[in-house]
């Protein structure tokens, strides 16, 4: 059983503990038993399972209200049992963030009762082929066309790409060069000149597609926020959620310490537990130690966004940064303590492995947080 002391800590209110005592109940109850065999299936069926339960009305708000804390309490036990269930919680969010925080009453009427009830699945189309982290280098485009803006170019690496019901699609209008010039749009796949020309297979399944919009016609309604502030628009999304990575990272690492701890204490080695070994012990102590440093990150990042704080850069920089990085770093001890059975296709520690290496790369990868993180410093002087 992961350690739970933490909701002890003053970041947290008593509607916090209750959340995460029902999450707890939840999903011992529900996850496990999902088949991954198909994960556009499983996602599809988790989306609407976290729907029923209710905990997806916490991923959108009409009122642009976002409580991070929930959302990384929510995606660090949801991580804990089952990775596809964080993802599938995770993206109903990400994808409609901008919908909360900044669409019309119309698109917020729309799409959020949908996302949140489970009814519909949402995606968040940013990256493109050549701009990753890059976001001002973004050549996608959005041209106006009388009531319409004409969308041309490419987006990859899109999580639900292929089965999410809307998209908030980021493209460059033109108001200004680099980052300024960028808007963003609510997209709906039955567009015409929308096409899926790949589903990309990663080392943990997750569905993700390259996208191609030729042509392709959306009203003028789709516009979410003012011309030209789709990079404002992403940023404060990415602001929230970030600090939600790191949560995801969290509950990987305290299910590696768990699988760790069952394992050191079962096995013999000449007669007496593995734990015997100082070597062994050290490497728990390690990953306790970096668990509890990366909780404090994170809940002070998300803390101090609900307290009122307008952005939170430095924050969830540095909590994506430390709790991402470090939960490779326990996830690969969990692997090393279990010996040859850590490397066996389908172990707990197998999947954890293949699960925590992309989280260090999506939503801003590890050196691109060291910049943002050095930066923010710098602008302290």
């Amino acid at each position: 059983m992961a350690d739970k002391t933490f909701l002890t800590w003053p970041f947290f209110e008593d509607r916090h503990r209750a959340l995460a005592e029902e999450l707890e109940t939840w999903a011992k109850a529900n996850l496990g038993h999902v088949d991954h065999g198909d994960t556009d299936a499983a996602c599809k069926q988790m989306v609407a399972d976290l729907g029923d339960a209710g905990f997806l009305q916490l991923t959108g708000s009409a009122d642009g209200e976002l409580d991070v804390r929930s959302l990384c309490l929510i995606r660090e036990t949801l991580a804990r049992y089952d990775g596809l269930a964080d993802f599938s919680f995770a993206m109903q969010g990400l994808g409609t963030g901008a919908i909360s925080l900044f669409g019309t009453d119309a698109q917020k009427e729309a799409w959020l009762p949908l996302t949140r009830g489970g009814k519909a699945i949402s995606a968040f189309a940013l990256t493109e082929p050549q701009s990753g982290s890059d976001v001002a280098n973004s050549t996608m485009t959005a041209t106006e066309d009388g009531n319409t803006y004409v969308l041309n170019g490419e987006k990859t690496w899109i999580s639900n790409g292929g089965i999410a019901d809307v998209y908030t699609l980021f493209a460059r209008t033109g108001e200004a060069p680099g980052a300024k010039g960028l808007s963003a749009f609510v997209v709906t796949p039955d567009a015409t000149g929308f096409e899926v020309v790949e589903r990309l297979e990663t080392i943990a399944p997750h569905p993700l597609a390259t996208l191609r919009f030729t042509d392709c016609r959306i009203p003028k309604s789709s516009l979410i926020g003012a011309p030209g502030a789709g990079f404002k628009v992403a940023m404060s999304v990415l602001d929230i959620f970030r600090s939600t990575v790191a949560a995801a990272a969290l509950g990987f690492a305290r299910c590696a310490l768990d699988e760790a701890l069952q394992r050191v204490t079962s096995r013999k080695i000449q007669g007496a537990p593995l734990f015997d070994l100082q070597l062994v012990q050290g490497h728990i102590a390690d990953m306790a130690l970096d668990i509890d440093a990366a909780a404090l990150l994170i809940y002070r990042a998300a803390w101090a966004k609900d307290s009122g704080a307008p952005r939170v850069t430095r924050e969830a920089a540095m909590a994506k940064l430390f709790s991402t990085d470090q939960a490779q770093q326990v996830i690969d001890k969990a692997v090393q303590l279990h010996g040859g059975d850590g490397v066996r296709s389908g172990t707990t520690v197998e999947k954890l492995y293949r699960e925590i290496r992309a989280l260090r790369i999506y939503e801003g990868a590890s050196d691109v947080q060291k910049i943002i993180i050095a930066r923010q410093a710098l602008q302290s002087l």
